[in-house]
Parts: C-alpha cells; sequence; structure tokens
C-alpha cells in the first residue's frame, strides 16, 4: 500500500510513503520508503529514502519534535 501525499508548493509534485519488503534482495530488512515527485510520478520519485523500520520510531518522534 502507498500513501500519496500532495508535495506544497508544487503544481503536482507528491511525496509517496510505502513500505518494501526485502528491497535489497532476499533476505535485505524491510525499509519505509518515502519518495518525492515533483512531476507528481509516485511510482518513480525523484528522490527517495528507506528508513529501516527499526529506525521508524525515532525518526517519527524527530519529525513530530520539528513541528
Amino acid at each position: 500500500m502507498t500513501t500519496t501525499i500532495a508535495l506544497s508548493g508544487t503544481k503536482k509534485g507528491v511525496i509517496s510513503v510505502t513500505k518494501i519488503d526485502e528491497p535489497y534482495g532476499k533476505d535485505s530488512a524491510t525499509v519505509a520508503s518515502i519518495g518525492i515527485s515533483l512531476k507528481g510520478d509516485a511510482e518513480n520519485p525523484e528522490w527517495k529514502v528507506h528508513l529501516p523500520m527499526d529506525n521508524l520510531d525515532a525518526v517519527i518522534e524527530a519529525l513530530q519534535a520539528l513541528k
């Protein structure tokens, strides 16, 4: 399941958030993938970051603190 969010300050940009199992091959750890597409193509973002699931709670806390 992918969640797509409109990217503020752009005409067509989107942020995509999805969970990817085995992103780097067999037995690699699951990650949360966050992508940015200025063109609105959530399936092929220009930028992306993969966050290990073990780090997700700490990253969420850090983002909440920024808010």
